[in-house]
């Protein structure tokens, strides 16, 4: 349900050597903290060495490598023997798995119920909606063998799940009682064909939710579609901290088959690139009609449903990446994070070193049972310094480091990853301050994002504002006739190096037009404010 159709040419973070783990250099530790837990002065064991953990490429200087590096560093991804393939490491899929629960209990409160259909998919299936499958088509991957043996009908492995779905919708709903139909599937998607892999943006396989409903009319329909549209915008803003538009997509960029796509956009400011966050679409009728789901309503008459579809995925994640990220590695938002709170020893020479442990230890099990996520690192082949760069590195929002001075003051200093900032913090009222502080992590990372994505947006009137816009890398805000040829001959004549520029969506929320406002590409009466640029 997210645009397979385009192939964007010079992807911004496709990983050239795709099987290879990016090399990376060894810059000199952070440092950090109170490294002697809380005070000045005092011989230290730990000194400054190279930690082996920096990244080799700077976001601003790299962003392609940047990403690909930072993803594996980080522990999200490993690379696969498969190109476009990736292993999800634990460190991302528990991110995946904290939105999954709240998107879950969101959606049973909608009275949707989960299901599970097969990964595979009969040609002559895949076939019978042809508008819809013509997008997917040079995608979809085919199963031809059986050990050696050919299979005398090659069988397709599902890029989407309408095909599968729908003969079988047709079978359930025979009368008004059967409606509304609302399931969904937690499951996997295979799309074959593109030129530039990007771990979580573009793979061959990648998780997502699939939602496809059926309802007795029209204004169900629509008003589902806009639900689930907010869970969206809430999975991004609330959970992830990316500022998201809410909108419409073009008839030129609506889901192949459909009636009409809603969508949320996110933008990554350092590419000058939309991303398409997640999609909501009302199918209409068209594949109630293919399929043959019809109903009988209370009056005994004959009907057609009215469906929709709605998904998101991993791609998600590699969002967040791009936006958070900097220099030292990953940036967690706290309500994603699988670990929220990372507490590490800092022992001086001849300090009661079992003393500090148990200290960090009783300080992650306070911090957990209050409901936080927090864990301890006691290794004791690696120094203080090595361990505040690596989980830097993996983006843990919070650090707390304890030392005998923090012990003698009965207290902690507490590092934040999104700023750098530090304050030594009372043991006694810990939990409430670890609240606080994370709640203002979370929000702190959703406001500097919306700064840089609101910086990077630019009204444009005309043809030659646009353009410039566009070479800045912004995300434009121009008025539009609404015509699907003037939207195509504005894709043909951006085309370039960087790839062309297109709707990305319609904002529910519009800014006023004021009468004689013209289209900036056609010079015709615009009818309405859309959003433009080059995306993933």
């Amino acid at each position: 349900m997210e645009d397979v159709n385009e192939k964007v040419a010079n992807l911004d973070v496709t990983n050239k050597k795709e099987k290879k783990t990016p090399k990376v250099k060894a810059p000199k530790t952070t440092g950090g903290g109170s490294s002697g837990g809380g005070g000045g002065g005092g011989k230290k064991k730990e000194v400054k060495k190279e930690t082996g953990l920096g990244l080799s490429n700077k976001k601003d200087e790299n962003f392609g490598d940047w990403y690909s590096e930072v993803v594996v560093s980080g522990e999200m991804i490993e690379y696969y023997d498969i190109s476009g393939c990736y292993i999800l490491r634990p460190w991302s899929m528990a991110i995946w798995e904290i939105m999954q629960t709240f998107f879950d209990a969101e959606i049973k409160k909608m009275k949707i119920k989960n299901c599970y259909f097969p990964v595979f998919v009969s040609s002559t299936v895949l076939q019978k909606e042809k508008d819809h499958i013509e997008g997917f088509a040079p995608e979809v991957a085919w199963v031809t063998k059986s050990g050696d043996t050919d299979l005398e009908v090659p069988i397709a492995i599902r890029p989407t799940s309408e095909t599968v779905m729908y003969p079988y919708f047709s079978k359930w709903i025979r009368g008004h009682r059967d409606l509304p139909l609302r399931l969904n599937q937690w499951c996997n998607v295979v799309r074959w064909e593109f030129s530039n892999p990007t771990p979580f943006i573009r793979s061959r396989e990648f998780l997502w939710q699939e939602g496809h409903t059926a309802f007795a009319t029209k204004d169900e329909a629509d008003q589902e579609v806009l639900e689930v549209l907010e869970l969206y915008r809430r999975i991004y803003e609330e959970f992830l901290a990316i500022p998201v538009v809410k909108g419409k997509k073009s008839e030129n960029e609506k889901f192949a088959g459909g009636l009409y796509t809603t969508s949320v956009e996110a933008f990554v400011p350092n590419t000058g690139r939309g991303v398409q966050g997640a999609t909501s679409h009302c199918l209409g009728q068209n594949f109630a009609k293919m399929f043959e789901i019809n109903f009988e309503n209370e009056k005994g008459e004959k009907g057609m449903v009215w469906q929709n579809s709605w998904a998101y995925s991993t791609r998600t994640i590699g969002v967040m990446v791009m936006v958070h990220g900097d220099d030292k590695g990953l940036v967690l938002p706290p309500k994603v994070a699988s670990v929220q709170v990372i507490v590490i020893p800092v022992p001086y020479k001849d300090a009661d070193t079992q003393a500090i442990c148990d200290a960090c230890s009783e300080t992650a099990e306070e911090l957990n049972k209050a409901g936080f996520r927090a864990e301890t690192d006691l290794r004791d082949n690696y120094s203080p310094g090595w361990k505040y760069s690596n989980w830097e590195l993996k983006g843990v929002p919070l650090r707390i480091e304890i030392g005998p001075k923090d012990m003698a003051k009965n207290q902690v200093r507490v590092v934040r990853r999104d700023n750098g900032s530090k304050e030594d913090i009372s043991r006694t009222n810990l939990v409430d301050h670890i609240k606080d502080l994370l709640e203002n992590v979370q929000q702190s990372l959703f406001d500097a994002a919306k700064q840089k994505r609101d910086a990077c947006v630019t009204v444009a009137k005309t043809w030659e504002e646009f353009t410039k816009a566009l070479n800045e890398k912004r995300m434009i805000l121009a008025p539009w006739c609404d015509e699907e040829e003037v939207e195509r001959d504005v894709k043909a004549r951006t085309k370039g190096e960087m790839g062309a520029c297109k709707t990305l969506c319609t904002p529910f929320d519009q800014p006023e037009l004021p009468e004689g406002t013209l289209c900036f590409a056609s010079g015709k009466p615009a009818k309405k404010w859309t959003y433009w640029g080059r995306s993933y």
